[in-house]
């Protein structure tokens, strides 16, 4: 049994801050993280292999994302220290003050979270793209804006990249990783500047995309946390006169760890803690006195991507950020519908691989070696294509529970979802109804996903609630600093704690409410 002060299970936007601030303040710090702590050689980009993580069988797949399949709703997740921000598309911006207007705790609203808003900026380097460095998905999308009479409602996002102001694409070769700037930034990690690679959701090849692990974490490790990468807990179960026991599997060593702690922050995202307190109060019996609404009142946050194809316009979503721009309709005003429109990116796997090839030094001086570099510098399978993106703000309309596999029907132990898409169709199909609109007025061919025309099936990256916060323990799982009822010192910080959708990217929320609670907690 190891005794540390404070136990942090996950690393993403709430935990990694939490780390940063308890460590600052001198307590000893140690983080549990399930998946691996990556270097740039080994993003499945450029390694081409570790590509997804495995729940049943993380000792054996510990990959970089984890998807889940729920039947009409799938989600996608970060694995690795750094959490979420491994594999979001950058864009770090405040929900609108009307976003906390109902559904959140009386201490909660913009006024208070705005200071820590600012913070998590100056942390996370935000930037927004160079004037300079406009893509043609953001040239696509201006157009498109103005097209349609909603050119006010245009915006160029803030993203939590560096770019060089110096860049530009008119440069020779303009994406060659040589291109990017080195800098050291202000907790000591060596970073480069964007070359519009376009692999931000694979990881970043220069390091410009300023991911957890170079900001927060690392401020948080040079004041003494412990990041222990490969750690998967299972159980937290509190102790009579105070603390908790948390049982967690080595993955590296296939061991199982002890640990108590004064404090625990469970950190492991929307669905990963809720999972967690779900198996401790239901089939462990750990926590048996978490509250009953734990799993209820989540969200997708109104995830939605729609296709269109150009005949006339070379689009290149492979090059750029992954998201520059953005079309503002959370006010409601499209038939009530509330939603936020983006350009979207994709990553040119092949073409990353290709160039990666090509370098190795079994044919770095053949014909074949020079073939694989030109084509991984050139490719661009999808130049006339424009992935329109987007959130919309849903009601929630799911519950997690633990219920019986079909092949082991008296053991309730598999996570699952209970979803009623009825509660995002309004939202989702205002935005895939915009998504539609913008491409004609662009000339463009849309395809909207059969999966949603004939079955609404969804997919999210940004998974809200299932441990949301509250006023009281009738209402939710925790209090407006994250602690959870009934269990003092015991918290969930992370997007399982927002108890409504934004309508737009949540990332930036989710470090403000963190940087909130850690400025509450003694």
């Amino acid at each position: 049994m190891e005794n540390v002060d404070v136990l942090i299970i996950g690393s993403g936007f709430g935990g990694s801050v939490m780390a940063c601030r308890i460590a600052e303040k001198g307590s000893r710090v140690v983080v549990l993280e399930r998946g691996r702590r990556w270097l740039s050689d080994d993003y499945p980009s450029v390694s081409q292999r570790d590509w997804f993580w495995d729940e049943d069988e993380p000792e054996k797949q510990n990959g970089w994302i984890d998807f889940r399949y729920f039947g009409d709703m799938s989600v996608a997740m970060g694995a690795g220290v750094g959490g979420g921000s491994l594999i979001y598309a950058n864009v770090s911006i405040e929900a609108k003050p009307e976003a906390f207007a109902q559904g959140w705790p009386e201490a909660i609203d913009y006024v208070t979270l705005k200071p820590h808003y600012t913070t998590t900026g100056v942390m996370l380097n935000v930037q927004e793209l160079p004037g300079n460095q406009w893509t043609p998905r953001t040239h696509l999308m201006k157009e498109g804006a103005d097209a349609v009479g909603a050119g006010d409602r245009f915006r160029i996002v803030p993203q939590a990249i560096t770019f060089d102001p110096d860049w530009s694409p008119q440069r020779d070769d303009p994406y060659s990783y040589g291109h990017s700037q080195t800098w050291v930034n202000p907790q000591g990690k060596t970073q480069g500047t964007c070359v519009h690679c376009g692999n931000c959701d694979l990881g970043c090849p220069v390091q410009a995309k300023n991911t957890l692990d170079l900001n927060y974490l690392a401020a948080a490790e040079n004041a003494g946390a412990d990041v222990r990468p490969l750690h998967h807990v299972r159980t937290i179960r509190a102790l009579e006169g105070g603390g908790y026991e948390v049982l967690a599997r080595d993955l590296d060593s296939h061991c199982w760890r002890r640990f108590k702690a004064e404090k625990v922050i469970v950190a492991a995202g929307s669905m990963g803690s809720t999972e967690l307190l779900l198996r401790c109060r239901d089939q462990y019996k750990t926590l048996p006195k978490l509250s009953r609404k734990l799993g209820h009142n989540w969200s997708c946050n109104g995830d939605f991507a729609t296709m269109a194809f150009y005949e006339e316009r070379q689009i290149s979503p492979t090059r750029g950020p992954t998201i520059t721009s953005a079309i503002d309709y959370l006010d409601g005003e499209d038939g009530g519908a509330r939603y936020f429109v983006e350009d979207g990116g994709v990553p040119d796997i092949l073409g990353s691989w290709m160039e990666r090839l090509g370098k190795d030094p079994r044919f770095a001086n053949t014909r074949l070696g020079a073939a694989m570099l030109k084509y991984g510098e050139s490719s661009d399978p999808f130049a006339r294509m424009m992935p329109w993106f987007g959130q919309a703000m849903d009601d929630p309309g799911g519950r997690f529970y633990l219920g019986r596999r079909w092949y082991w029907p008296w053991k309730k132990d598999r996570l699952k979802l209970d979803w009623d898409y009825r509660k995002a169709e309004k939202a989702v199909q205002g935005l895939a109804d915009r998504h539609l609109s913008l491409t004609a007025a662009t000339g463009g061919d849309p395809m909207t996903p059969a999966t949603w025309d004939w079955f609404k099936d969804l997919v999210t990256p940004h998974p809200l609630g299932g441990c949301n916060m509250a006023d009281s323990v009738e209402q939710g799982v925790v209090d407006h600093r994250g602690e959870v009822f009934n269990y003092p010192n015991l918290f969930v910080i992370d997007g399982a704690m927002v108890p409504r959708a934004l309508g737009l990217n949540p990332s930036r929320t989710i470090a403000a409410l963190a940087e909130y609670a850690a400025s509450e907690m003694g």
